[in-house]
């Protein structure tokens, strides 16, 4: 079997987008305050970009000949990403800063991607890494600069 590790980094990839999905859903549907008319629509924006990865992923994953998670069981069980219940109690900030979180995750699980892939020579699919890598690092920054914040991706 040719590129066992980054099939392994594609299918965490399933998982965790699937579960970053919601968890923006999530923003969206339970946001309110300041803002909200802007960041309400953008809330739509970013969850397709999350699916369109998601989508690209997988089948990247079928294309190596894997097979991706494809239940709601399948994805909770494997994602790294901590939810929280869906409940009024939390501010649009927090919400934000929570988002933050998932995609510093996915940062970091996309470089993982990106030096597997290189020590497995799967060349085509560290550059889908390297790509979607640095779209998760602008939504940091755009995010961070909501919350007044720098995108601290160097650190």
């Amino acid at each position: 079997m040719k590129y066992t590790k980054t099939k392994a980094v594609l299918n965490q990839l399933v998982a965790d987008l699937s579960q970053m999905s919601m968890i923006i859903h999530q923003t969206h549907w339970y946001m309110r305050g300041p803002n909200f008319l802007k960041l309400h629509p953008l809330m739509d924006e970013f969850m397709e970009e999350i699916d369109s990865q998601l989508d690209v992923i997988s089948e990247r994953l079928i294309a190596l000949d894997g097979s991706p998670y494809s239940t709601l069981k399948e994805m909770a069980e494997n994602t790294k990403i901590q939810d929280w219940p869906g409940e009024w109690d939390k501010t649009t900030p927090e919400r934000l800063a929570h988002l933050v979180d998932g995609y510093r995750y996915l940062k970091d699980l996309y470089q993982h991607g990106i030096e597997v892939s290189d020590v497995e020579k799967d060349f085509s699919t560290q550059d889908i890494f390297i790509g979607l890598k640095t779209a998760i690092e602008k939504k940091i920054w755009m995010i961070q600069a909501e919350l007044g914040s720098a995108p601290e991706i160097d650190e």
